[in-house]
């Protein structure tokens, strides 16, 4: 994917968010309100005629990502600080809408809090370069210096967050400062206080969803070839081995991961990952952003060198991670099995600055690439091998019902849910899915879910509404390894625009009958584009 004015933003802190993983591609293609075709050889009135497109104009797409922090006052207990990272997609001149979250970093002892939201934004220049911005936002999360305290400090574990301020516009960011208001239900989080932000705008080339699959024409293919550019989307199965841990739990920590990664040349990168506990630990949860190299040994071998801060752990009497703030160096070595996919190996070393958390880390991941455009002399071929790849966003209220935990009913979990589905061909597609719960689970907050798969569908007919789908997802839940069957339907409004329905269940990969299992129904919205890649 194509990304632009973006290279300046890497994704540090404390809320790189998974979330990005979902959103940066799908949230890219969400705002495409501005029909801007991109450029093409001129052509006659007569030959237009003779050969009208196949497929509508290609529409830029508008976004911007947004890092926030804050510092929130806590009643009898230290302040809690939160870095917040939103990619918000643009729906026209003044309305953007996006999802994100927040994890703390320096002040407390509340490593392993993290909060999910999804946020609607206003932003309207006021004088020359000056703007207002206005937002609300809602979700779900939760965490503290002990399951107890937990609680207390965030209640329910749903939570509400508006704010209204002003920027300044350097065109290729923006900086500026918020009056900001964060509600936890029951919580203790709950104060106004001034919240500094920093944008950076992106945006890229999307086609429609009837397109996916077709190749480009000559003239679309000649817009891209010369603006190379690659995006990866990693899913991991990593380890952490604890040295000399001081927290209560001394086992390995094994944990699913999730990593998106783009190219700002072609061999230095930003990425941004979300890793969820489903062994040793399995409420254990870390957020990593930050720095990539890769060096090309051949071209099926690559080796990389990565650099992260994040945010992570669970409550420091478990694991002790201290204010949340992690440092993350890793190297990989990842081996090309097909143009798209690669198989990689790594190890790294993790640990917690502000904590006694350290931890020798190493796992292996499949990395699908998606690349754009071509250099040199294989750009005049890129009509040959450039084509549409069609993506699917959804953003949706799941609700669990029928849950039962240890052979006993529990109340129903109510989440807020996105998944991100990758179109291999007419019939099979790749999901990923992440669900946070914004009430509380066995007492606590800050349930959720992390699970990727496969899936078969219908056709797509531009004719017919009804698109059909059935996927198994795996992953874990607070729990621990889980299988998420599931069916569904997409009603489409428009090319771009789907009503989303699903149904299906959770269920423990282990035959242990007294674990987690529920029936589950989601309704939402789903998105529908295409971006040319070879």
């Amino acid at each position: 994917m194509r990304l632009t004015r973006c290279g300046s933003a890497p994704a540090i802190g404390g809320a790189c968010v998974s979330l990005v993983v979902i959103a940066a591609l799908g949230a890219s293609g969400a705002a495409a309100q501005e029909d801007r075709p991109v450029a093409a050889e001129p052509q006659s009135a007569d030959a237009a005629t003779a050969a009208p497109s196949k497929r509508p104009n290609l529409s830029r797409a508008e976004a911007m990502v947004v890092l926030d922090y804050q510092v929130i006052p806590v009643p009898q207990a230290k302040p809690i600080d939160l870095m917040g990272f939103h990619v918000l997609t643009r729906l026209n001149d003044w309305m953007y809408l996006g999802v994100g979250g927040f994890a703390p970093l320096f002040d407390g002892d509340y490593g392993g809090f993290m909060a999910f939201d999804v946020v609607a934004h206003a932003q309207r220049k006021i004088w020359r370069n000056l703007f207002a911005n206005a937002g609300l936002s809602m979700g779900g999360g939760g965490g503290g210096s002990s399951p107890a305290q937990s609680k207390v400090l965030s209640g329910t574990g749903g939570f509400a967050k508006g704010y209204v301020g002003l920027g300044y516009d350097f065109s290729d960011f923006s900086l500026g400062a918020n009056v900001a208001r964060m509600k936890f239900n029951q919580g203790a989080i709950d104060n106004t206080q001034l919240n500094v932000f920093v944008q950076v705008p992106f945006s890229t080339s999307i086609g429609s969803y009837a397109s996916s699959g077709d190749r480009l024409t000559a003239d679309e293919a000649q817009a891209f070839s010369g603006e190379p550019s690659e995006t990866t989307l990693t899913l991991g199965l990593d380890n952490l081995v604890q040295i000399e841990p001081e927290g209560r739990n001394k086992a390995t920590i094994r944990l699913a991961d999730l990593q998106f990664a783009h190219y700002m040349t072609s061999s230095t990168y930003w990425y941004a990952s979300l890793g969820v506990g489903y062994q040793g630990l399995p409420l254990y949860n870390q957020i990593i952003g930050g720095l990539g190299y890769r060096f090309m040994v051949s071209p099926r071998l690559h080796l990389h060198g990565q650099l992260g801060l994040g945010s992570g752990g669970w409550s420091p009497d478990r694991i002790d991670t201290g204010s949340g703030l992690l440092v993350y160096p890793k190297v990989a070595a990842a081996y090309m099995i097909t143009g798209n996919l690669s198989l990689s190996l790594s190890a790294g070393y993790l640990f917690a600055p502000n904590g006694s958390s350290k931890n020798n880390a190493f796992g292996a991941a499949l990395n699908y690439h998606l690349r754009q455009g071509r250099e040199g002399s294989d750009a005049r071929d890129g009509s040959d091998v450039m084509s549409y790849r069609g993506y699917r966003f959804t953003l949706f209220q799941q609700t669990d019902f029928n849950v039962s935990y240890l052979d006993v009913d529990r109340p129903k979990i109510n989440m807020v849910a996105m998944q991100f589905d990758s179109i291999v061909n007419d019939h099979v597609y790749i999901p990923i899915k992440a669900a946070v719960a914004y009430n509380a689970y066995l007492g606590y907050p800050g349930s959720g879910e992390i699970l990727a798969g496969v899936g078969v569908q219908s056709a797509y007919d531009k004719d017919t509404r009804f698109q059909f789908f059935g996927q198994l997802l795996a992953g874990a839940n607070v729990h621990g390894p889980v299988l998420a069957p599931g069916i569904g339907i997409n009603y489409g409004l428009s090319d771009r625009l789907a009503i989303h329905v699903s149904l299906g269940k959770t269920f423990p990969l282990s035959s242990n009958d007294g674990k987690f299992r529920s029936d589950y129904i989601g309704l939402g919205v789903t998105y529908r584009f295409s971006v040319p890649s070879w």
